[in-house]
């Protein structure tokens, strides 16, 4: 029986190999690392330390590191230093996680009282040989509710000689009485080029050779998280015999190839969809999920759109060749309406293809809504096409309306007249504040919302109908769902706002009149049902079959809007108004 060799010395992964051992090699962590320094130069090194970040960004890399600096200790004695630079007497044991007074605790194992019971009372013995005591509890949101409040008096006043530091991707699952307690460092997402840059330096030391747009696929599929970047490199090596290349990367990735799918987004966006059926299919066959499809096509769909925003988004180091000059045109093409209309409707068809039985179908379904509404015209092209359109005598096309307006229903003015310059006048003494007077109803209305009493106000609008209005009386009528205590509280409200009393008396008769609030809404239905007789709006309605009138406002009281404004000499025009 032949068995295998077994090599001298076992394979260790990249994340294993190259785990930074100092603050020298640690990565993407710059403010850290400079708090951290100036916290030991100054010697204000607080007891109890709590990192929080997603995964694989260096959280018990730099646990360790802490417990390296905390107990670095040379030929001249102990002394916390950031300095790693030489290595101490404990710095190998700590390093390789043996060394006796560094304590690391899994949390989500250890997720009990009995564990912190354990840690509370190694707290009473001082360290064995290094200057500190120090426990690094990993995943320590996993701990009970119970395990928590068994730390919380050793935390705040813990021995000289320990020191802690917790490890957590969920802080929020951390009571605040433990926050309060630590300082706290959020280790954020390693940016692309630095990545980028730390992976090109690590395979030059493997000799591995990397193409670059290979090496950006490895960077955008880590997310930011080193660990991650690293276990696909080593995968990616291991797929390519020995050497990085784009497509071994995409097939290892499944991904779909980025330039064909710029090719098929550009055909979505013309209305090419037997084109874009084809290309979508020929992705498919070539090991591309429809899922992976849908979600590149959203991908550029956001990198365009933020390239039309910002346009130094294209220097994203991250991105293809194509991705980058391709983007740059589409973004010039496209508009942010379509655009935001693609992201909908693609962000839809993921849930779509999530629920369908077959994945392809579902995804060429969603291909095909996508192009026919890329070529839905805008609301304003759409408006200019109908105002263009000829008449029904066959005469010359007209010319088209101001503001899409049509018969009675007219859109705002562009603007209005300036006004006078008036010279300033001379101030006087203060003089005291004038009552109001009240001359009719409706100037009561006005004045409980100047006065912002909304209770009132709506019981003036809905429950109650004027019958006669005089200066200090009112006769009014109740509807039925109307509360009678509203009578003596308007009374009341009115002396106090006015300064004089008020008679407010219920009529005895029926009145037949609507409320005020009736009246308008009679108002605004006999102005839909205008406007609902439009030419224009009817041939609106007919394009966009279950299309709503929504809201209809006339040039008479946009133009009373524009008088009460103040400080607007202009106002621009709004097509939307004109519904």
């Amino acid at each position: 029986m032949v068995t295998p060799t077994t090599p001298a010395t076992p394979y260790q992964v990249l994340a294993r190999k190259y785990r930074p051992s100092s603050f020298e090699s640690l990565v993407g962590q710059d403010a850290m690392v400079q708090t951290l320094g100036n916290a030991f130069k100054t010697g204000r090194i607080h007891h109890a330390f709590i990192l929080t970040g997603v995964r694989g960004v260096g959280k018990t890399t730099t646990a360790r590191i802490l417990a390296r600096a905390f107990n670095y200790a040379d030929e001249t004695g102990p002394h916390p230093t950031l300095d790693l630079s030489k290595e101490g007497i404990h710095c190998a044991e700590i390093i390789a996680g043996t060394h006796v007074d560094v304590m690391e605790m899994d949390a989500a194992s250890n997720t009990g009282i009995d564990s912190i019971r354990e840690i509370n009372a190694m707290t009473r013995t001082p360290p064995m040989s290094a200057p500190y005591k120090v426990f690094i509890i990993d995943e320590v949101h996993m701990l009970s509710t119970s395990a928590f409040n068994g730390l919380l008096k050793t935390l705040e006043e813990p021995p000289p000689y320990v020191k802690f530091i917790f490890a957590t991707t969920e802080i929020r699952k951390v009571p605040v009485t433990i926050l309060s307690r630590c300082m706290r460092f959020d280790l954020c997402r390693i940016t692309p080029d630095v990545m980028a840059t730390y992976l090109s330096g690590l395979l030059e030391k493997e000799q591995i050779s990397v193409e670059p747009e290979a090496l950006s696929m490895i960077v955008r599929a880590g997310e930011g998280s080193a660990r991650d970047c690293l276990s696909l490199t080593d995968q990616a090596i291991a797929h390519g015999g020995g050497e990085i290349t784009v497509q071994s990367v995409r097939d290892m990735l499944g991904l779909a190839d980025r330039a064909r799918i710029i090719d098929l987004f550009e055909k979505l966006m013309g209305g090419d969809i037997a084109a874009a059926l084809d290309d979508a299919r020929s992705l498919y066959d070539s090991g591309a999920d429809p899922t992976t499809i849908i979600s590149d096509l959203a991908e550029m769909t956001h990198l365009v759109t933020r390239i039309k925003i910002v346009p130094s988004a294209a220097d994203d180091p991250v991105l293809t060749p194509d991705e980058r000059s391709r983007g740059a045109e589409l973004a010039q093409k496209l508009g942010l309406r379509a655009l935001s209309r693609t992201w909908q409707i693609l962000s839809k068809g993921l849930t779509e293809i999530a629920q369908s039985g077959n994945g392809l179908q579902a995804a060429e379904m969603v291909l095909i809504r996508l192009a026919y509404a890329a070529d839905l015209p805008s609301p304003e092209e759409l408006l200019e096409k109908l105002t263009n359109q000829p008449t029904d005598s066959g005469s010359a096309p007209s010319a088209p309306m101001p503001n899409g307006g049509g018969g009675g229903f007219q859109g705002r003015a562009v603007a209005t007249a300036p006004r006078p310059q008036t010279a300033p006048q001379p101030t006087s003494a203060p003089q005291a504040v004038a009552m109001p007077t009240l001359r009719s109803y409706q100037d009561l209305v006005a004045l409980a919302g100047d006065k912002r009493d909304i209770q009132i106000k709506h019981a003036l609008e809905s429950d109650l109908k004027p019958v006669a209005f005089e200066v200090g009386r009112i006769e009014v009528a109740l509807t039925p769902t109307a509360n009678p205590s509203i009578v003596s509280a308007l009374s009341a409200k009115l002396k106090d706002w006015t300064g004089r009393p008020w008679m407010v008396t219920v009529s005895s008769q029926k009145v037949e009149a609507p409320t005020l609030r009736e009246a308008r809404q009679a108002q605004e239905d006999n102005q839909r049902n205008e406007a609902l007789e439009d030419p224009l709006v009817k041939a609106v309605m007919e394009t966009f079959p279950g299309a709503k009138l929504v809201n209809v406002k006339t040039r008479a009281a946009l133009e009373e809007t524009e008088t009460a404004a103040d400080g607007f000499d202009a106002v621009p025009i709004d097509p939307e108004d004109d519904e």
